[in-house]
């Protein structure tokens, strides 16, 4: 399993913490996992978003995947923060002007720190 924070899409900046988790094997979607591999995304999932609350202090995490611009299965985890107006809730949260971004710069300490304390989980 491979869990990594979401890109900047060449844009200055991404959503603070929204991470995706994926195979190391390529399938194209839920389905096509092994039982061991289903099971290894749903323990990975969890920890990270019980790191992502004690540590980054989030109110929820959302997991979704889409599956619409690339054939490769990626569970996205987006964190909600407690100021997100609710109108933005889910996976609008991208959506809001005011969203919590990170540079790369930033995003690299944000991993950091995220795996620092998913090793101590």
């Amino acid at each position: 399993m491979y869990a990594g924070h979401i890109h900047t899409m060449g844009g200055p900046a991404a959503y603070r913490g929204w991470l995706v988790v994926e195979t190391k094997r390529h399938v194209a979607a839920l389905g096509d996992l092994t039982d061991d591999e289903a099971a290894a995304v749903g323990r990975l999932t969890n920890r990270i978003a019980a790191v992502q609350k004690r540590v980054e202090g989030v109110e929820h995490v959302y997991a979704f995947v889409y599956g619409d611009a690339v054939a490769h299965l990626h569970v996205h985890l987006a964190p909600r923060y407690a100021q997100t107006p609710p109108e933005y809730w889910g996976p609008r949260l991208n959506d809001w002007p005011h969203a919590p971004r990170v540079t790369e710069a930033e995003m690299r300490e944000l991993v950091t720190s995220l795996r620092r304390n998913l090793v101590r989980a």
